[in-house]
Parts: structure tokens; sequence; C-alpha cells
């Protein structure tokens, strides 16, 4: 080898090579890990009423590592949005040494169970809140049709003066509504909306002219519905209350 020159010239280039590697790598290493680009501050923006500043403080603490430069921006996303009420996470680096994270939280629109939460796209999620939701139920994968239906619901509703506080469909496709008050709506698989348009159509100079606690509605007939009112349970067809003589 010593007696072929040009063998020698290219293992010295390699080795300059090498060495030229090795320091870049170096120099790069103690540029992104200097004090210049330390993370001196995040800001947090978004309509953000649920997450609070101290879960923030803690999550930076916790799960994100490094400088600006050496910062997994993928990993400190995911943190973010393990957050409970967090929907999604964007997050941006502006150098030298400020993180802006965008949050959206997620808007609950009703309860679905005891322990998990609907928002408004339909998506379930858990999360600690104690105000007044209506409560939807049903197959889990029937959440955002739900949510789109309860919307219709509440509006068409209103015209009359009344709020869907529960609203379920079953396995075979079959809605259900429990109203303010108690009184529940048998809406059935089919022509849903046409049902309940047909009863609030209808409602003032029917349901509201009876004066009586309204237990049950059925919606399911062509041209009309049945009504069960718990008080006229056991009265007789002459008007008289069944028992004996």
């Amino acid at each position: 080898m010593w007696d072929r020159p040009d063998s020698l010239n290219r293992a010295a280039d390699l080795l300059l090579t090498l060495a030229l590697v090795l320091a870049t790598a170096g120099a790069l290493h103690v540029v992104a890990h200097s004090p210049v680009f330390a993370m001196r501050q995040v800001d947090v923006h978004g309509a953000v009423s649920q997450v609070t500043r101290e879960e923030v403080a803690e999550l930076m603490r916790r799960d994100v590592r490094g400088t600006l430069v050496t910062l997994d921006l993928a990993g400190a996303r995911a943190a973010f949005e393990k957050l409970p009420w967090v929907r999604s996470a964007t997050l941006r680096r502006h150098w030298p040494g400020r993180l802006e994270v965008r949050l959206e939280e997620h808007v609950a629109l009703a309860r679905w169970g005891d322990a998990v939460l609907v928002n408004t796209h339909g998506e379930l999620f858990r999360a600690p809140y104690d105000g007044e939701l209506p409560v939807f139920g049903g197959p889990p994968e029937a959440a955002k049709e739900i949510a789109i239906q309860y919307e219709y619901f509440r509006s068409a509703l209103a015209a009359v003066g009344r709020k869907p506080l529960q609203v379920s469909v079953s396995s075979r496709r079959a809605w259900e509504i429990r109203l303010d008050g108690g009184t529940v709506l048998e809406l059935g698989r089919e022509h849903v909306e046409a049902r309940l348009a047909r009863f609030v159509a209808v409602y003032d100079r029917t349901i509201a002219r009876l004066n009586r606690r309204i237990e049950y509605v059925d919606l399911r007939y062509p041209a009309g519905f049945a009504v069960r009112i718990p008080e006229l349970r056991d009265v007789a067809p002459s008007g008289r209350r069944k028992g004996r003589a």
C-alpha cells in the first residue's frame, strides 16, 4: 500500500471527509443544544376555555423536552392532544426561542352514558364536566348521526317551546325523544323528520290543550298519533274508574 500513492491519497481523502463530517455533526449538536434556542416562551392560541394554564405548564415540563431545534413537534402535538378537552393541536417554531401552540377544544353537545361526552362534531370524548347537557344513547357508531338529528329536533321543538332532553336510536334505527316534562316521542325508523314536523304543526291545538301530563306520544301512525295519559289509564269507557262496584 505504501508504494501506491493513489491508494494513500484516497485513504487520506476518506479520513479528511470523515473528520469533516464528525466536526460538522459536533458543531450542529452544540448549536442545536445551545441556550440561544432554549424555549423561553410558549404562546397558546385558539378559543380555549377548558384547558388551564396549569395543564399546559405541567405538559411542557413533562413531555416537551430539548430546545426549539431538537423539539419533536409530532410528539409534542400528540401530547397536547391527549389533554381531555383538546380535539386537535398545531405547533409552530418561531426562532429563536418561541413555541406557538394553537388548540381546538371539544365543544360539549351532549352526554353519552355516565362518563362520556359528545362534541358538536358527533365525536365521543372523555372529560370532566358538571354542566347541564342532553343525553344521547345508541350504538357508538351512531353518535355523529344523533348529533346531526339532535340539531333538527331542537330547532323544530323550539317552535312550540319544548326541549329534547334525551335522544336515542336503537340498533334497529328506531328514534325516540324524551322532552322536558318527561313526555316520550316515539318516531320509529322511517320519515322521522316528517313525523316530528306533523307533531309540531298540531301541537298547539292538540297536546297543549289537553292540560294533562302526557307520558307517551306514538307518532308512527300515517295520519295522526296516539297519546298515553297516565291519569286516564284506569278510567273505564263510561268515564267511571275501574274497580269494585
